[in-house]
């Protein structure tokens, strides 16, 4: 799977696309993200503006945005998923797909009005540059918002914080604080319709010790198909 340079492996949707699909729908059950996202957009949200959505993958967020948005751009670094997204969204005369990387976009000077990014990991410490490319392309007065994950809290945060004990939280919020980004932290959650569903995504999500251990411990709420995951939505305006 032929990727630009530049770009940093992801470990889960590169190697296992439709497994993330299924992720991608148990994500925020109730819509308490996307209710956030529209908030931090301003006033009227994304409608009639132009967006941008960093690090689209297979374009699974790309139709919502386009429902009511001016124009929308999905920027993705790896081909064959640009493909699909670039297939996911054919029939939308309002959104277009780039192959390109956070810190060279390849789109113009004060393009865009609103920028997504959900779980990029170029993104946190030493990725200053893709910050910088983020207030090349927004227009003044637009808004660029980063959803990472929340690993302070909840159930979810806790398997992040042994599957990656590397990375240090409190480094990260400061971090993204220091270069003038505001923190709203929310409790978004994860929903299957199936053990089978959530076990393959927990296995796409960690290494396999690792998954094994969540699996074995996770049989609350839900009959262990949900899971209490917080999250951190980063928004800065411009």
């Amino acid at each position: 799977m032929s990727r630009l340079d530049g770009s940093i492996r992801s470990p889960n949707i590169w190697d296992h696309p439709a497994t993330y699909e299924i992720e991608n729908r148990a994500v925020d059950p109730d819509g308490r993200l996307w209710e956030a996202l529209r908030t931090a957009a301003g006033p009227s949200g994304w409608s009639g503006r132009d967006v941008l959505d960093l690090g689209c993958g297979t374009g699974f967020h790309l139709p919502l945005f386009a429902s009511t948005a001016r124009s929308v751009v999905g920027v993705e670094p790896h081909a064959s998923l640009a493909a699909l997204a670039r297939r996911r969204s054919r029939r939308l005369p309002n959104v277009s797909v780039l192959e390109g990387v956070a810190q060279a976009l390849p789109l113009p000077p004060a393009s865009v009005d609103v920028v997504h990014v959900r779980w990029a990991y170029f993104f946190g410490p030493g990725a200053e540059p893709g910050l910088a490319e983020l207030a090349r392309v927004a227009r003044r007065g637009g808004t660029a918002m980063v959803i990472d994950n929340d690993a302070t809290r909840s159930t979810f945060g806790a398997w992040f914080r042994r599957g990656y004990p590397t990375v240090d939280p409190e480094a990260v919020e400061a971090w993204w604080s220091r270069h003038g980004w505001s923190r709203q932290s929310i409790d978004m959650g994860w929903r299957f319709t199936s053990r089978e569903d959530l076990e393959a995504v927990v296995r796409i999500e960690f290494a396999p010790a690792v998954a094994e251990e969540i699996l074995n411990e996770h049989w609350g709420s839900g009959g262990g198909l949900e899971v209490d995951y917080a999250v951190n939505l980063w928004s800065r305006d411009f």
